[in-house]
């Protein structure tokens, strides 16, 4: 993951990503993605390109455990954030979903992970604070809600799911408003030019489906070129 195609990356929505990953495998069928809608903090941010820093959270009840284990965890979620290898994307999993009570990310957490190096974040759990969240720090989360109720972190650094997309520590994310994908390593060297693929092989059917005279013979011929581009 070089600079170049990182911000290559960021230049292209999570759906065509998600096309070209397919192009770039030969087939249909590619699985990784979020399967329910989500909830964008800022429609205008362009897609976050990182890798998944994960971790667990639970907002429900009260945790069980003492106040000053419940503050060792956190800070030590911190650390893992801190040392996460960048660009880095915190994907974090309410346990407690559906029924998710306490938004942990707000103005004070999205403030700290930026600072701390980190692009954005991915929930299936609450936002809050949706006018006051830093620039530049894109959130995905399942709802919007007012209270922190009793938020706190569970764990850091295990497999995660999020809306039907299983992730682990490391993983190469990308994420718009559409919602989320992991891409295989396998196709990452290749991903560029399978991007370039798929946008040349739409091309071909917008075109000439935005002509003035454009009818169904026309769509026809420029299918079949649509589809011998999209396949070669």
């Amino acid at each position: 993951m070089d600079d170049a195609l990182l911000e290559f990356l960021k230049s292209v929505d999570t759906p065509t990503v998600c096309n070209a990953i397919e192009t770039a495998q030969g087939k249909r069928g590619f699985s990784a993605f979020t399967r329910r809608p989500v909830i964008v903090a800022d429609r205008d941010a362009r897609p976050i390109v990182g890798f998944a820093s994960t971790g667990k959270v639970a907002s429900k009840f009260p945790s069980p455990e003492t106040p000053e284990s419940v503050r060792e965890r956190r800070l030590g979620y911190y650390r893992h954030m801190a040392t996460s290898p960048k660009p880095a994307i915190a994907v974090i999993e309410d346990i407690d979903y559906p029924e998710c009570l306490g938004a942990f990310w707000g103005e004070v957490n999205a403030t700290v992970h930026k600072g701390l190096g980190l692009s954005g974040a991915i929930t299936n759990g609450l936002v809050r604070d949706l006018g006051s969240l830093p620039a530049d720090f894109p959130i995905l989360a399942g709802s919007v809600g007012p209270s922190r109720a009793f938020v706190h972190v569970t764990g850091f650094g295990m497999p995660v799911e999020i809306f039907g997309m299983p992730v682990k520590q490391g993983d190469l994310i990308h994420a718009d408003q559409h919602g989320a994908i992991v891409i295989p390593p396998d196709v990452v060297s290749g991903l560029r030019d399978a991007v370039r693929t798929v946008l040349e092989a739409e091309k071909v059917v917008l075109e000439t489906a935005r002509k003035p005279d454009f009818d169904i013979d026309m769509l026809v011929d420029a299918w079949t070129r649509f589809e011998d581009t999209r396949n070669g």
